[in-house]
């Protein structure tokens, strides 16, 4: 007999094995029509899914209890699409080879490997479409099968796809004792996949779909190995989703930041630098700049104290911290000293044999930096500590670096160097909860300057099942409650994710929705009990006797390559006047006002703020769309009346006319309010409605 317990609480009891479709049936015939899926202990099934012992279990159906769309079943549902649209590719490219296809938080894709000269285009986007749509309408179930290792292995060897067999063997190395594959119908006779699951029942279950666009890949992400082809899709439980859901990529692409980005002279990212390395041009590094100063400011008020350190640190460090070998993938290579290396190439030493010897110690050598807090620890060891000297709190505009495969890298989103507004701080347990306050604080002081309001906060916590996780599981207690605690006091709703913190602390993410909709993860804060102990730490307490601190690690704006990404989606790059790189434009209306243009920039200049002046021999009006196109929040145009009168008319970003006249101090003073309150006073205010 098993025991099965619902969300609610409530329990039913079955005397014989039994499926989470079943039991959806017997809870009522509304629940089994509109269930996708299920969650048995916690883990996302098919509804197919066996149940023959005491357990947990959650029906995923489209929508959640409270109306809003279930991430689970969007997943399960835009999975279950990929292979549809694998299978239709295959049917219209025979040849094709398939290598994965995950689900994504926008949408889905497939990674393949082509016939040579038989590459799709988008111009095969409606055939493939037509294709998928007559799988959809047939319904056919998503069936599974399972083979045991060997089985599975000779079937695909059968099969021949390289990228299949290796799929299968990394299984087989994480510990997998069968291979399961899917097929759309009939296994053995209708089309089918090697896959983990899990899928919706029926291909009939996907209401909406789109395939939206093509990409070059890379085989694991590596540049060295196969070339393929990704196509990218989304898909929704109803048309209406959908329909919304292209209706805001098509505002993104306007404010797609490697578009505006390119055009407004931002950054600049070089194939002669390298993938995923961002080059900030003077425009965006004032934009940047800009951000470091507004969080600097505020840091100094809570006593932060600013440290620098360098971009590589001993492997050692890494080692003890335990960034390595446990996240090597993701880490650029070691450096080794060159006569080290000169003597293991002499002793024959390979390059499995060496990598083997660094993580196990045998051979030392230096990082680039993947995270601040080691260096900022010995900074902290460096000298002895009081209790009355806590909390320590350190910061740093700390550079660190990231091995992303290729296929994974955007703009600046997703890059391989990346600057944290970092900061660690070392204080007792009983100053955890207000120094809590305290980081949180700047979070909320960056997201109301900037008109992001509207968000939600994640609570990171520890898996228990995992073995990712370092330390102490008391300690591990305390710090999620610490966070639980903190979540709760900022008044906005928050989530508790299992499996979402760090392998040394539980954490805080903040998730922010744009003004078109979208969810971006910025800024975070952790509390961890367990690097101090790694490392030794210690301050001597009231009691002369030694005690060990514990560490909040935190950075509001997360990565300012990141954070300036989103920002420039945000502002669909029309920034605020405190932040745009250029912020003021004189626009003379002929040579005759040159002197009078030149007094008024040296005046802007004067209070520090980024002014041009446009003197060419265009028109006034083709002055003002250049200027309009460059997105610059105010335009002084000057012209003899102007200069006899001693008078600016002022024109704003995103209007039509001017704004009218000011005096020249009144509008001097008025751009000088507006920079420096960054935005909580305007200059716009002096004109009337």
């Amino acid at each position: 007999m098993s025991k099965i317990t619902l969300p609610d609480g409530s329990s039913r009891q079955y005397d014989a094995p039994t499926t989470a479709a079943q039991v959806a049936a017997d809870i009522g015939p509304g629940l089994a029509k509109a269930a996708l899926g299920a969650k048995i202990n916690g883990q996302l099934c098919d509804l197919s899914t066996k149940i023959d012992r005491d357990c947990t279990l959650a029906l995923v159906t489209p929508k959640s209890r409270d109306g809003q769309v279930d991430a689970d079943a969007l997943s399960m549902l835009r999975h279950s699409c990929a292979h549809i649209m694998a299978e239709a590719i295959a049917k219209l490219f025979p040849g094709t080879m398939l290598v994965y296809g995950p689900s994504l938080d926008t949408g889905f894709y497939y990674d393949m490997a082509f016939p040579s000269g038989r590459v799709p285009s988008t111009d095969d986007f409606v055939a493939i479409e037509s294709e998928m749509a007559k799988i959809i309408a047939e319904n056919r179930a998503f069936t599974r099968s399972d083979l045991s290792i060997e089985a599975g292995m000779t079937k695909l060897n059968q099969e021949g796809s390289k990228f299949k067999i290796d799929n299968a063997q990394r299984a087989k190395e994480a510990g997998s004792t069968t291979l399961s594959w899917y097929a759309t119908g009939i296994p053995g006779t209708n089309w089918e996949d090697l896959c983990r699951g899990p899928h919706v029942p029926s291909t009939g279950r996907i209401g909406a779909f789109k395939i939206t666009s093509l990409a070059s890949s890379y085989w694991k992400g590596d540049e060295t190995l196969d070339r393929l082809t990704r196509v990218y899709g989304t898909a929704f439980a109803t048309k209406p989703e959908l329909e919304a859901h292209l209706k805001q990529l098509e505002e993104a692409k306007k404010r797609d930041h490697r578009m505006l980005g390119k055009q407004l002279r931002l950054f600049h990212i070089d194939e002669m630098v390298g993938q995923g390395l961002v080059l900030w041009t003077p425009r965006g590094a004032a934009v940047r700049q800009e951000l470091q100063t507004f969080i600097s400011e505020a840091l100094r008020v809570q006593g932060y104290q600013q440290v620098f350190t360098p971009h590589i640190g001993k492997l050692d460090l890494y080692k003890t911290s335990g960034h390595f070998p446990f996240y090597r993938e993701s880490q650029y290579p070691p450096i080794i000293d060159q006569d080290q290396m000169s003597k293991l190439a002499e002793e024959g030493c390979t390059c499995g044999e060496l990598s083997n010897r660094m993580g196990n110690g045998e051979i030392e050598g230096y990082l680039l930096k993947p995270m601040n807090c080691p260096h900022h620890i010995r900074i902290y060891a460096s000298e002895p500590h009081s209790y009355r000297d806590l909390p320590v709190r350190l910061s740093e505009f700390g550079t660190v670096y990231r091995w992303e495969q290729s296929g994974e890298i955007g703009g600046l989103t997703r890059v391989r160097g990346f600057t944290q507004d970092d900061a660690h701080l070392f204080v007792r347990e009983d100053q955890i909860a207000e120094e809590l306050q305290g980081c949180l604080s700047l979070v909320k002081l960056i997201f109301g300057t900037l008109g992001m309001n509207d968000y939600r906060v994640r609570v990171g916590l520890r898996d228990p099942q995992s073995d990712k996780y370092v330390g102490d599981s008391a300690n591990w207690d305390k710090a999620e409650e610490a966070c639980r605690n903190a979540a709760s006091s900022l008044g906005v709703p928050f989530t508790e994710e299992t499996g979402e913190a760090a392998f040394y602390g539980p954490k805080i993410d903040f998730i922010v929705r744009d003004v078109i909709g979208r969810s971006w993860q910025l800024g975070t804060v952790q509390v961890d009990y367990n690097l101090p102990i790694r490392f030794d730490l210690s301050y001597i307490g009231a009691d002369n006797k030694e005690h060990r601190p514990v560490m909040i690690h935190r950075a509001p704006f997360g990565s300012m390559e990141r954070f300036v990404g989103v920002l420039i989606e945000h502002f669909a790059g029309a920034f605020p006047l405190w932040l745009a790189p250029e912020q003021v434009r004189v626009l003379p209306i002929s040579e005759k006002s040159d002197e009078y243009a030149q007094e008024v920039l040296a005046a802007i200049r004067k209070i520090g703020l980024r002014a041009t002046i446009d003197s060419g021999n265009e028109r006034v009006q083709a002055r003002i769309r250049d200027a309009s196109e460059a997105k610059i929040p105010y335009l002084a145009v000057v012209g003899p009346r102007d200069a006899q009168q001693r008078v600016v008319s002022v024109r704003a970003f995103g209007t039509e006319a001017n704004l009218g006249e000011l005096p020249f101090d009144r509008f001097i003073t008025g751009l000088n309010d507006e920079y420096r309150t960054r935005g909580a006073e305007s200059l716009k205010a002096a004109f009337p409605v």
